[in-house]
């Protein structure tokens, strides 16, 4: 397996868990769903696999296992080689977690140059190349411009082309499509799902959206209160629920004419 987590407990300061007792496993080239109300624990979840959690934020129990190796164990330089080349985050909203008074080809540049050797003119024609992949227009273009000046969906398309840079074995996405119209939120879907294919790369998303979830996931996992309520094949759980609470969620999806897309 890729990716092991095992017995995972989450703390934040000296208080009890606030996530509790997380188990998942998954293969190159799966794809998780992480869903439940908010607050039920879904984002430190996968801050934690990636070591960033948030303010007092900890491990307190168990263990995440990322291609054989224990994470719990890692110095902060082995972390900072993991990040970016062997894993990778995509954010609800990309462009916040970007300067806006530097250009995206400066801080494209900026990363690939982090995780290589690349001089800047070699960095910068890998930036444009990957930009075209997530099909944003004229790629120059692109990248003189700041984020201020980009639409929702094409600083998501950004953030997506700096994560899969490196080909990373695991891809981490925290609501990638929550902050966008339906006809942007599919066209994600449509490149998240495209990398999967082409890169065999694993990919963890959490998400409010259900039909994502079902249009994505081979495995789905459902949280609420910081623990996990039902975890398995995605068809299964979607097909017959074993818990209330997955009943419940699953009947707050809007129904279309009478049926359910889900």
């Amino acid at each position: 397996m890729l990716l092991e987590i095992k017995d995972l407990d989450i703390s934040y300061g000296d208080s009890a868990p606030t996530v509790q007792d997380v188990e998942l496993s998954l293969a190159a080239g799966e794809v998780l769903a992480i869903v439940g109300e908010s607050g039920s624990g879904k984002t430190s979840v996968i801050r934690s696999i990636l070591g960033v959690l948030p303010g007092s934020g900890r491990i307190s129990r168990g263990q995440i296992n990322f291609a054989g190796q224990d994470l719990g164990h890692l110095s902060a330089e082995e972390w900072r080689r993991l990040r970016g080349k062997e894993m990778a985050m995509i954010f609800q909203d990309s462009g916040n977690m970007m300067n806006p008074v530097q250009t995206i080809g400066h801080q494209f540049r900026e990363y690939l140059q982090t995780h290589s050797d690349m001089q800047d003119t070699e960095a910068d024609e890998m930036a444009k190349d990957l930009l075209g992949r997530m099909h944003l227009p004229d790629p120059d273009s692109i990248m003189a411009s700041y984020t201020f000046e980009l639409s929702g969906g094409m600083r998501q398309r950004v953030g997506i082309a700096m994560a899969i840079a490196f080909h990373p074995q695991l891809l981490l996405a925290d609501e990638p499509t929550s902050a966008l119209d339906v006809t942007t939120q599919a066209q994600i879907v449509r490149e998240l799902m495209q990398v999967v294919r082409d890169s065999g790369t694993a990919l963890v998303m959490v998400t409010h959206n259900i039909g994502v979830a079902a249009c994505m996931a081979d495995k789905l996992m459902v949280m609420a209160g910081g623990k996990v309520m039902e975890y398995g094949s995605a068809a299964s759980i979607l097909d017959k629920p074993q818990t209330a609470y997955t009943k419940k969620l699953l009947a707050a999806v809007p129904e279309i004419g009478g049926v359910r897309y889900v």
